[in-house]
């Protein structure tokens, strides 16, 4: 973890659903919220149809220096790419088992930017319990991890930096440098943020 990150956790879904359901309203609501108290990684752990109010609200986010990252989805190889994943301010994120396979149900794509562990995941549940997880949301949240950890190194980086460094980094998973399943590959945090430089430090004062 990064340790001196915070974590903002903002409401966009009305818990009172069976499946989570939200509005365009409240998603643009919540990430105007969380631009505005400061946040530079936003995790999306949603997926659905474009909307083209949505892709404006993110261009504004990430026109902010805010890293976005979103799951892929979970609707299967033939599944069209679904948002916000696939908007081009995204980092779209796949999700891979313990044996770095490709978990069955992950939407594919080109737009897919890297992959992380989302098979399988021991996560807390409620009540004080732990559950195993799968899917590309618990991977997404891997990847938003790492990029605390970039942002806490260096925080000047810009998006379009940070998402060169992942896929820089990433190891390749597949018979190509970048596939329809994988993108770039598995993010690696250790290479990730060891070819990271550092904030410069101030230049000390000359006396006077």
């Amino acid at each position: 973890a990064a340790p001196r990150v915070g974590v903002l956790a903002v409401r966009a879904f009305d818990p009172r659903t069976t499946n989570g359901e939200g509005t365009t309203f409240n998603i643009i609501k919540g990430l105007e919220w969380a631009a505005e108290n400061g946040a530079r990684v936003i995790n999306m752990s949603f997926a659905g149809p474009a909307d083209p109010r949505l892709g404006d609200a993110l261009a504004r986010a990430s026109k902010r220096g805010i890293v976005l990252i979103a799951a892929a989805g979970n609707a299967g190889p033939t599944s069209p790419p679904l948002y916000p994943a696939a908007n081009r301010n995204v980092i779209a994120v796949t999700a891979t088992d313990i044996e770095d396979r490709l978990y069955t149900g992950a939407n594919r794509g080109n737009h897919i930017a890297v992959a992380a562990p989302g098979v399988d995941v021991l996560v807390p549940a409620l009540d004080g319990n732990y559950q195993f997880t799968t899917g590309t949301s618990v991977a997404a949240a891997h990847v938003s991890g790492v990029v605390a950890l970039l942002i806490e190194r260096n925080p000047k980086l810009t998006p379009s930096e940070v998402r060169r460094i992942l896929t820089r980094t990433a190891k390749s998973l597949g018979p190509r440098e970048r596939t329809r399943d994988f993108g770039a590959g598995l993010v690696n945090a250790f290479q990730a943020v060891s070819s990271t430089a550092p904030r410069e430090a101030a230049a000390p004062k000359q006396p006077r």
